[in-house]
């Protein structure tokens, strides 16, 4: 069975940081690129983050560039979003995705989807 997992969620104050992991099982990330995505209470899903097969390709939405990184290790399976300097606004149910063209990412064009992981970031 295919499947994406996302880690790494909690409550965190503002200015601080998180770590989120996206684990895949029944498939090897090699082959996709993968994006993050959210989706806080009442609004539609953003784009977050998208980083190409190799790695050396990443974008960001306007509203988290300098402060979070995505980075995958493909030996692991897995691919991370380092958040940092969080602000109540990131506040979201955070998803990975993998899909076959990096080009596709940032409009949410993807073949699997994660559960998703809550981050609150809140005093």
């Amino acid at each position: 069975q295919l499947q994406l997992v996302e880690s790494g969620g909690g409550l965190v104050q503002p200015g601080g940081s998180l770590r989120l992991s996206c684990a895949a099982s029944g498939f090897t990330l090699d082959y996709y690129a993968i994006g993050w995505f959210r989706q806080a209470p009442g609004k539609e899903r953003e784009g977050v983050s998208c980083i190409s097969r190799s790695g050396g390709s990443t974008n960001y939405a306007d509203s988290v560039k300098g402060r979070f990184t995505i980075s995958r290790d493909n030996a692991k399976n897995t691919v991370y979003l380092q958040m940092n300097s969080l602000k109540p606004e990131d506040t979201a149910v955070y998803y990975c995705a993998a899909g076959g063209l990096f080009s596709l990412c940032a409009r949410g064009d993807m073949d699997y989807w994660g559960k998703g992981t809550l981050v609150t970031v809140s005093s």
